[in-house]
């Protein structure tokens, strides 16, 4: 069996699991996610445990019966606690501002970028220069994370544009006479 899916998932109070039929919803006090379960991947609630097994002996069946436990998880952590990615803009000029549903970016070009914010995610600006992509979903909250640093992704000579706050870029030495 698949390592990890022989660690159970602790459900922490608050979070409410509903499996009708192959489909799996989870609510809690950051949202509602819902996952629609393989049919290789069994899934027994023990108290305030999660545990997974697969239904037969095969290589899917092992590969999926780790991955629905990993998504599970993330479900669970998702409306409980929440995902947060933080963004930082560099260069002169380059801005954001969030207004309403959308997100305004000045990134070098010669118009502005604007950004429909998709349900589920909520994106804060504290300042010009900074982001913070927040929401229940963690592929959700890193897909727009990516979205917007490709509008403007750091170039390898200054280090101009949109990056995480924690992403390093090598920087090139300059072309010598």
């Amino acid at each position: 069996m698949s390592r990890i899916a022989k660690n159970p998932v602790a459900v922490p109070s608050g979070v409410q699991i509903a499996l009708a039929g192959a489909k799996l919803s989870v609510k809690g006090p950051k949202g509602n996610l819902e996952h629609e379960m393989h049919p290789l991947v069994k899934m027994t609630q023990e108290g305030n445990l999660l545990k997974f097994q697969r239904t037969n002996d095969s290589t899917l069946a092992r590969a999926i019966s780790g991955t629905t436990r990993a998504l599970v998880n993330n479900m669970v952590n998702g409306v409980a606690k929440g995902f947060e990615k933080k963004l930082t803009i560099i260069g002169v000029g380059y801005r954001a501002a969030v207004q309403g549903k959308k997100l305004n970016l000045t990134l070098g070009y010669s118009h502005p970028i604007v950004y429909d914010i998709p349900n589920g995610i909520t994106i804060e600006a504290p300042d010009q220069t900074n982001l913070v992509v927040k929401g229940a979903d963690k592929q959700l909250v890193g897909q727009v994370a990516a979205e917007i640093r490709a509008y403007r992704s750091p170039e390898p000579y200054k280090g101009k544009g949109v990056r995480y706050v924690n992403e390093v870029v090598v920087k090139k030495e300059a072309k010598k006479k």
